[in-house]
């Protein structure tokens, strides 16, 4: 059976939507990963067999190919880890929901837990802009993703945690951001300071050089 799904990466400054396909038939067991997939996305076999074996799944012992669309993307990073987890959880049976209108992100670990995964706002930012209703991130990131506005923040712990939601078991782990903390500004506005610049590290270095040599 093949199963697909939407997740995100950051190229530059934006996102960009990622379709991750995934495709289980009989031959020796294996888990192949193709679409430009960098040194991060390929660990990212040993972290979804030992992810779900630990969340109390079973890794289908069968030929396993993940595909991530556009192949002429080049994806870097760990945030394929649970679009992974979930697209082969479908494609064995072992999870049977409808994700089509969901974008999926995070990081696992060994356990199955998640763990921050960086560019969670400009992802979540265009899945908003795509009309996706849900996107689901780690716990950690719920914060930062409920700053953009028009899709529910689903913030999820585990993959096991995960699973139970996509079967029904549990309700929606919606993240409500605390009105207090949400009336409180997060940075000053009238000063312009890089240090409020989470990453891009080479941009705010470029914006430096060109200030010294009294270029801005």
């Amino acid at each position: 059976m093949l199963a697909k799904v939407k997740t995100a990466s950051v190229v530059g400054l934006e996102g960009q939507l990622v379709d991750v396909e995934v495709d289980i038939s009989s031959g020796l067991p294996s888990l192949t990963i193709v679409g430009l997939p960098d040194a991060a996305v390929q660990e990212a076999r040993e972290r979804v067999r030992a992810a779900i074996r630990n969340s109390g799944c079973t890794f289908p012992v069968k030929r396993v190919v993940v595909n991530l669309a556009p192949a002429n993307l080049k994806k870097a990073g760990p945030a394929y880890d649970l679009p992974i987890a979930v697209g082969i959880l479908l494609s064995s049976l072992k999870v049977q929901a409808d994700i089509s209108q969901t974008v999926i992100l995070g990081e696992l670990s060994l356990d199955g837990s998640l763990r921050h995964t960086n560019g969670v706002l400009p992802m979540v930012a265009l899945a908003s802009e795509q009309g996706f209703p849900i996107t689901i991130v780690p716990e950690a990131d719920a914060k930062e993703a409920s700053l953009i506005q028009g899709t529910k923040i689903i913030s999820i712990a585990s993959l096991t945690q995960l699973v139970s939601y996509l079967r029904g078991e549990i309700e929606a782990p919606a993240y409500r951001s605390d009105e207090t903390e949400a009336d409180t500004p997060l940075v000053d506005t009238s000063i312009t300071d890089l240090a409020y610049v989470k990453g891009q590290e080479h941009v705010k270095r470029a914006l430096e050089v060109a200030a010294a040599g009294g270029t801005t």
